[in-house]
Formats: C-alpha cells, structure tokens, sequence
C-alpha cells in the first residue's frame, strides 16, 4: 500500500474500519450510512456522492456518518449531522477527525452531543484492507432526539 495515500491532503474518503462499525452497530442498530460508496456502505440503506446525503431527509432513522474529510466538507456534514438528530425519532452517529479546534466542533458537538474520542489511532481501510494508522486522532460523536446536556 502506498503510504502518500495517508499523508495526501487529496484524500478525504477513509473507510471506516469494519470492526469499529460492527461494535456502534451493536450498540445503535444502524438503519442509515449517510455517507457512503456503493462499494464501502455498512448498511443497506445509503446515500452516495450522487445521492447527496447531506440534501436527503434522515428523519426517524439510526444513522452512521463518517463522511468525506476536508476542511469545509467536515463541517458541513457535522452541522446536517446536528440539525439531523434534532427530529424526533432520530439518532446520528458521526465519525471525524478529533479537531477541537474547528468551528463546527464548538457550534454543534461540544454540550450538544456526547464525545467519544478513540484511543489511538484508527486504521482505516481501503476494500476492506486495513491501511496504516492515520495521521490524525478520530472522535465518535453522538447526537440522540432524546439526549439531553448534563
């Protein structure tokens, strides 16, 4: 595998590592991945680049989300997230980059969500095949219609 994928500012699509998945979806049930490829969906309901998740209506679904990375692209896909998981009946899991620094991360994650940030780092795949560590921490963020700030 060549390693310049990893460290490559063009790269904004990491698949999501399958036993990370495996143990949100035991825990959440995931009806949704809202961002997707029709050869790396976790679910059997998804919305590709074409689709355009972040124009689609999530309302009453389960949904996973680890999105395409990049500067605005991030940010976009944090704040549909929120605004999302505020419909009845819905709950968003999102899976980004831990940048606490970010705009997004202060106006639609932090005391609106629960955190999780993953110790170490992830290593994502490419079909199916883990790569090397990425070069940047990984947050697990939660947004439930019920959740409430402590």
């Amino acid at each position: 595998m060549d390693n310049k994928i990893m460290f490559s500012s063009a790269k904004n699509d990491w698949e999501t590592p399958r036993a990370l998945f495996d143990d949100l979806d035991r825990e959440f049930h995931f009806t949704l991945d809202a961002a997707a490829s029709s050869s790396n969906a976790k679910c059997a309901k998804y919305y590709t680049e074409g689709d355009n998740g972040l124009a689609q209506d999530w309302r009453g679904e389960t949904v996973f989300c680890n999105p395409p990375y990049g500067n605005k692209a991030t940010g976009e896909w944090t704040r549909k997230c929120y605004e999302e998981a505020q419909k009845p009946g819905t709950t968003v899991v999102l899976l980004i980059p831990a940048r606490t620094d970010r705009a997004s991360f202060h106006d639609y994650i932090l005391n609106k969500a629960e955190i999780r940030f993953l110790r170490g780092r992830l290593k994502f795949e490419q079909d199916g095949r883990p790569l090397d560590s990425a070069p940047f921490p990984s947050m697990i963020c939660v947004w439930r219609s019920t959740w409430q700030r402590t």
